[in-house]
């Protein structure tokens, strides 16, 4: 292998695919990063994988010949990084690709690779379902579920977004056991010529949270107009745009029938502004997380304000009041106070509505204009009398 290439193309390119790089790797070939050279297209295309999350980009190069190795992900990129910028970096391997040159203005460095045949094979599924995704409204449904998804192993499968596509309609769900967070869009999926699905397809899977995050970051920067293709097949999902490819594992199990959880109606509505209740929930929190993040909500019919406390014992105690539209019954609630903050975060509509009937069975978040959309369901904290 030999060639020519930009220091901070490769350096963007490094940083990226690094993210699928295994911690941890239970194989030394998966601590690095495969490289290969095609002087055919004029590119080099390097690729991450830890067997679970897989990213491929490329970039131009200018190749004299082609070849490929693997190199060490965090020795590379280190030096990589450091390299001046104004320079280009020549690279040159040996024929088994065990021992690389890489060659700037500055300095010329030395360092072992293992052979490439080594790395496995990234399952570029090109076959099964396929569908073009709207990268903004992808973006969004990530971005509105993923906070509320497990980070506890032992629950695998609420460790991932449980994802519908359903004709142009894209469902995205998390849960962790205590809440649960659920976004219905419209016009998330393109069904044109490239998509092979039809209007009465529907595909569900439940993807690891880990590995949206890197799509979640991997679509960041694209433009409305320029679609995502998704490739779904043999337990993996696999998403290309550009010059780019992530792909990963589908987590197995039976995802949990979450529509069941959510109450049909309430005897209890309150309706305020989001921006204040933040602003007093993050005040309360300063004392809340003295205790174990526990506030308790309180209304009285006489009242057009709503009570926020929280008591941390030996610590002390605060209450916050915030105006709100009432309808129900004198009640009061308790809740995590981190679940609510992180709720409410990810709504952009000012006027929100909280809906719930006993202090014991779940409250919904939504918006007062449009309570299909986005829905965040938080189940209360029983506090002993």
């Amino acid at each position: 292998m030999k060639l020519v290439c930009s220091q901070s193309e490769l350096n963007s390119a490094l940083q990226l695919v690094s993210r699928a790089v295994a911690s941890r790797p239970t194989h030394p070939v998966l601590a690095n990063i495969l490289l290969t050279a095609d002087a055919g297209t004029g590119r080099l295309s390097l690729t991450g994988f830890d067997l679970n999350l897989g990213i491929q980009t490329s970039l131009t190069a200018s190749v004299e010949v082609s070849g490929a190795t693997t190199l060490p992900a965090k020795l590379f990129g280190e030096i990589v990084s450091k390299l001046s910028s104004d320079s280009p970096i020549n690279l040159v391997s040996d024929e088994l690709g065990e021992k690389v040159n890489l060659t700037s203005k500055s300095g010329t460095y030395q360092m072992r690779g293992l052979n490439a045949d080594d790395f496995p094979e990234l399952p570029l599924v090109q076959t099964g379902a396929s569908l073009q995704i709207n990268p903004l409204i992808f973006a969004n449904a990530l971005k509105s579920t993923l906070f509320a998804s497990s980070s506890d192993e032992s629950k695998q499968i609420l460790t991932g977004v449980h994802l519908i596509f359903d004709g142009n309609i894209l469902q995205a769900a998390a849960t962790d056991g205590h809440r649960l967070a659920v976004l219905n869009l419209e016009d998330a999926i393109n069904l044109n010529s490239s998509t092979n699905l039809n209007t009465n397809d529907k595909i569900e899977v439940t993807l690891p949270a880990k590995s949206l995050r890197e799509i979640e970051r991997f679509i960041g920067n694209y433009k409305n107009e320029e679609k995502i293709s998704l490739f779904y097949d043999s337990g993996q999902v696999v998403f290309t745009a550009l010059n780019q490819v992530v792909t990963t594992r589908i987590l197995e199990g039976d995802y949990p029938n979450y529509n069941q959880l959510i109450p049909e109606s309430f005897s209890n509505i309150l309706e305020f502004d989001r921006k204040p209740f933040i602003s007093a929930l993050e005040r309360i929190a300063v004392l809340a997380d003295q205790h174990n993040n526990v506030i308790k909500i309180s209304k009285e019919p006489s009242s057009d304000l709503v009570k926020i406390t929280a008591d941390a014992q030996d610590v002390g105690s605060g209450v916050e009041s915030i105006p709100v539209k009432f309808n129900g019954d004198n009640f009061q609630i308790a809740f995590n106070v981190r679940y609510l903050l992180e709720g409410l975060r990810v709504f952009e509509e000012d006027k929100i509505c909280l809906r719930c009937n006993l202090p014991t069975t779940p409250a919904i978040l939504s918006s007062i204009d449009d309570q299909n959309t986005f829905i965040y369901l938080v189940m209360p904290i029983q506090i002993r009398s």
